[in-house]
């Protein structure tokens, strides 16, 4: 498996190998041992499917605080994203900086988002699906967001703002300023 990783510790794009020949392919999307030797020790409790039926869907800025905070292992099997992970980790030099991705069912890669980031994306192409193993469960307690559109951050979005496709969730979560410190 090939590996890159960014100017801020953490986050690895990841590229399975992908056997093709006529009848399709075969690939191993996921295999504990090889991505312990890249990561070290994380065990993954979740897995979560999304569908977003429109182009420009943005989800996010998404993380769980605090004691259920979690890894994810981002990867599109249908149509592409725009993906994004925030550094939360207040005291680090790369607090409040983000890297971007964009992953694809053409690439096949993956993206691992460790605990301390906020993650989001935005879809490139109608119907696109993400799945995405997590490192700890669901908790509706801690779930938390920030503000996507924060100009403190200037993610360059692929949509603009006013016309992306948002929950109502995701409108209202607050900016990098006003975010309590959950990773320290």
């Amino acid at each position: 498996m090939e590996t890159k990783s960014f100017s801020i510790p953490g986050p690895v794009l990841l590229h399975p190998r992908k056997f093709e020949d006529a009848r399709g392919f075969m690939s191993e999307a996921y295999n504990q041992r090889a991505f312990e030797t890249i990561l070290g020790d994380v065990r993954f409790v979740q897995d979560n499917h999304s569908l977003s039926r429109s182009a420009g869907t943005i989800r996010g800025m998404h993380f769980q605080a605090p004691p259920t905070a979690q890894g994810k292992l981002v990867r599109v099997v249908r149509g592409s994203i725009f993906d994004v992970a925030i550094d939360l980790r207040r005291g680090t030099p790369s607090f409040g900086q983000f890297v971007s991705v964009t992953l694809s069912a053409a690439n096949w890669a993956q993206f691992w988002i460790p605990i301390g980031f906020a993650h989001g994306f935005c879809t490139l192409e109608p119907d696109t699906e993400v799945i995405y193993k997590v490192t700890d469960y669901y908790s509706q307690a801690d779930d938390r967001g920030l503000a996507f559109d924060d100009p403190a951050l200037a993610i360059p979005w692929p949509v603009d703002p006013a016309q992306a496709v948002l929950s109502d969730k995701d409108k209202v979560h607050p900016r990098l300023a006003d975010l309590p410190v959950y990773f320290k």
